[in-house]
């Protein structure tokens, strides 16, 4: 025979101070985990958003991002002229030669030196990449030629001087911000983005593509593309679908940060179990009589052991609910991190449904853990003792 859940839900409101006391230590971890896989979660959104399903991108062979990748002149042209690749109503080939390098800006708040990827683009880039557009009431593009970039919100927002109509000094030249850029939430929001060819010429750098963005005809044949110029001995490029590329990209990183989570978490949780066990010692040793009159009713030694289980484990779900709440202000907090290349990677928290299940499953854990111990110290009281206790 089982003990009723209205029970346990009446002893806990009973004992509301100490229940209490476990239910914000849980709380507390909970929202430390949920926040810090927001962190997580936001970083792979930013990356994985970047680019479309139906463009590749084409690199050196081995290159570990764009800033090692270097793509000679005559496979550039070989390259962009195969018959896979989508073309314009002229005829042109959707593709996009690009250059990729780094910057140190200073960030707007405190003017500490961050790293800003700088990317070279081709007049094709804004019809291949898709997804690029100018921010309403925020300027323009960039004319080509010209000492003139457009800027990432999301990087506008953080570093110094990226307004509309101001200029940066990089390279001993003046730029010229004529507009701020959406991406639909991508990665390129943390990007500068300027002529290729000027590009080259300012940064002393050959003119030669470190990537190759190709809009397909059919997005299916990119596994058998990607096959053949892996055993086409002429070039030594590999193909990736881009927003494959740019997810693989943030795969480290990201790797890192849930691992810093599980960290963090679980040195925080011992200390919440510990509590969380205390109090349910104390709720044994307050209940020693009521314990053993219920084992005169009948009830049996599994019983008692489920009943405070369960009593642990609603202590704990309270305490997690309470801290996937205290964790919803982060949603959508800007954040930036090292990327790719070294580059700063702004981006927001994303508090998804899966972190807070976690999230919620993470204190489930807790409870179990901190309440075994007193249960079974609870069932294991003998009638005949727990009926003497005054």
């Amino acid at each position: 025979m089982a003990l009723p859940l209205s029970y346990n839900v009446k002893n806990v409101s009973v004992r509301w101070k100490s229940t209490i006391l476990a239910i914000l230590g849980i709380a507390l971890v909970v929202t430390v985990f949920v926040a810090l896989s927001g962190l997580a979660s936001g970083f792979l959104h930013a990356l994985r958003a970047t680019g479309r399903q139906d463009n590749a991108i084409i690199v050196q062979r081995g290159s570990a991002t764009e800033l090692t990748s270097l793509i000679p002149k005559e496979q550039e042209n070989f390259l962009v002229v195969d018959d896979r690749i989508a073309r314009d109503a002229n005829g042109t080939p959707l593709a996009s030669p690009e250059m990729v390098v780094v910057a140190n800006l200073k960030h707007r708040k405190d003017g500490s030196p961050t790293n800003v990827t700088i990317r070279g683009v081709s007049p094709r880039a804004f019809e291949v990449r898709g997804g690029i557009a100018i921010a309403q009431g925020q300027g323009r593009r960039f004319t080509f030629g010209l000492d003139e970039i457009i800027v990432g919100e999301r990087i506008a927002s953080r570093v110094a001087d990226l307004d509309v109509g101001g200029t940066i000094r990089m390279q001993k030249r003046d730029w010229k911000v004529t507009g701020i850029f959406n991406a639909e939430g991508g990665g390129f929001e943390s990007e500068i983005w300027m002529d290729a060819k000027v590009l080259s010429q300012a940064f002393n750098r050959r003119e030669m593509a470190q990537s190759i963005t190709l809009r397909m005809k059919d997005p299916a044949q990119i596994p058998s593309f990607a096959l053949e110029l892996q055993s086409d001995p002429k070039v030594q490029v590999e193909l990736k679908q881009e927003q494959a590329y740019y997810a693989d990209q943030a795969g480290p990183v990201a790797t890192n940060i849930l691992a810093l989570t599980l960290f963090v978490s679980i040195v925080m949780a011992i200390g919440a179990v510990f509590g969380g066990m205390n109090t349910m010692y104390a709720i044994v040793a307050g209940r020693t009589r009521e314990i053993g009159t219920l084992r005169a009713l009948g009830f049996s030694r599994r019983s008692i052991l489920l009943s405070f289980l369960v009593e642990s484990l609603y202590i704990a779900l309270l305490g997690g609910v309470l801290g996937c709440l205290l964790s919803l202000p982060a949603n959508g907090m800007s954040a930036a991190m090292g990327g790719p290349g070294f580059s700063e990677v702004a981006f927001a928290f994303r508090i998804t449904p899966t972190d807070q299940a976690y999230g919620l499953a993470f204190a489930g854990i807790m409870g179990v853990l901190g309440g075994l111990l007193p249960a079974v110290r609870a069932a294991r009281i003998p009638i005949s003792s727990a009926l003497k206790e005054a």
